[in-house]
């Protein structure tokens, strides 16, 4: 059985990409949650991950022998694994595009994850506000990632990136919850996108067991003192 490792789903946007991308497409797999504590060596979160992955991070799939610690090397494993599930899309032009956009996430949009770190619990629209108005690096992400669904929307006929749901739409699902989050603002088009990905069973499993967990992160919630 496919084991997924993974952090507080309210926090660990990383994790919610893998996790939402099986649910999704219907692949059994068994989750193995390591709550955070602290991200110090001596930490409870890095020892558990000790002897598992070498960058000490989540997620991580196990697959039998095989452990695999990369967000996108575990898409395109399970892409490979199960064909059927046509986790890219079939067209090889859409296909190389899905890629790239999924690599432009992978890397890029530091400001938004710097400045809007996840917290789907969470309703920080005043945070937002401050961010918005302060944080012109934050600003260009957003309008970078509505100039790329608004083009991919309309390319494919929604109502997802690509049409049916794809690694794609797993990939920008975090990104969806922090738009929400920090009341960021988006054209009414893109806010139905969010609408739409939020909805999917998948996506809406991870949202309602991130708002049940009780746990409350310092070192996570940079704009409260509580929860």
């Amino acid at each position: 059985m496919r084991k997924l490792t993974i952090g507080n789903k309210n926090y660990s946007s990383w994790s919610m990409r893998p996790w939402v991308l099986l649910r999704q497409a219907g692949i059994p797999f068994e989750e193995v949650l390591v709550r955070f504590d602290a991200f110090n060596s001596g930490s409870q979160f890095k020892q558990t991950l000790a002897g598992l992955t070498p960058t000490g991070k989540v997620p991580v799939l196990q697959d039998d022998a095989l452990v695999i610690w990369d967000t996108l090397a575990i898409a395109e494993y399970l892409a490979e694994q199960f064909p059927e599930k046509r986790l890219w899309p079939a067209d090889k032009a859409a296909r190389a595009r899905a890629r790239s956009v999924c690599a432009e996430m992978h890397s890029g949009f530091s400001a938004l994850r710097s400045h809007c770190p996840q917290n789907i619990e969470a309703s920080l629209s005043e945070a937002g506000a401050l961010i918005w108005r302060d944080q012109a690096a934050v600003r260009a992400d957003v309008a970078r990632l509505v100039a790329m669904w608004s083009e991919l929307l309309q390319a494919h006929g929604g109502p997802l990136l690509f049409g049916d749901f794809s690694i794609a739409d797993a990939y920008f699902a975090p990104v969806c919850m922090r738009l929400k989050t920090y009341g960021l603002p988006v054209p009414p088009a893109i806010t139905a996108y969010m609408e739409r990905v939020a909805a999917l069973p998948g996506v809406a499993a991870w949202i309602a067991d991130a708002k049940a967990e009780a746990d409350f992160r310092a070192f996570e919630e940079p704009y409260r003192l509580k929860r």
